[in-house]
């Protein structure tokens, strides 16, 4: 039974990972689930990938109903949840920047974008990245986006730089 009007519960929020084989409803299912919780469904990114169905959850849920989310999710078929509490996150002294990426594939690309944006000590808040293919160059077209967390007083320059000195085809945008 829904808690009535007025009543205060301590509300945690929640975030879960889920991967398994894709099938109809199966969103349905685990967003049941959570309603039957008490949850609310704050947020959620999902992607089918390699026949798979993967995707992360942030929910907000009565602090008593944790272990009992956690058996309910331990009870999805051909699905493998994994739940953990949400931490409060503190980013009153930083900017959002987001960096799109697009040239030709090769091995280490992904690495090598990481290792630059760790380089300039830059937090990546989401990153997005695919494969497509180039049917004038039968090639194929990596693609990658990135919101990025920096200090107001950073400067863009030197980033786009590195990350265009990874290959001399490489596009880079910078958008604040």
């Amino acid at each position: 039974m829904r808690q009535q009007l007025g009543s205060k519960q301590k509300m945690k929020q929640m975030i879960f990972t889920l991967v398994g084989q894709d099938k109809p409803g199966l969103i349905d299912s685990v967003a049941q689930t959570v309603f039957d919780m008490e949850g609310n469904w704050l947020a959620s990114n999902f992607s089918h990938m390699a026949g798979h169905f993967a995707g992360f959850v942030q929910i907000e849920l009565p602090q008593q109903k944790h272990h009992e989310l956690v058996d309910k999710f331990s009870q999805h078929p051909g699905l493998q949840i994994h739940l953990v509490e949400g931490l409060d996150a503190d980013n009153s002294d930083t900017i959002t920047a987001q960096v799109e990426v697009m040239g030709n594939d090769k091995p280490g690309i992904v690495q090598e974008l990481t290792a630059i944006l760790n380089q300039f000590n830059i937090n990546i808040l989401k990153f997005e990245s695919s494969c497509e293919s180039a049917p004038n160059w039968g090639s194929s077209m990596f693609k990658a986006k990135a919101r990025i967390s920096v200090a107001p007083e950073f400067d863009m320059d030197p980033l786009r730089e590195a990350l265009e000195g990874i290959a001399n085809d490489l596009m880079v945008d910078i958008e604040l």
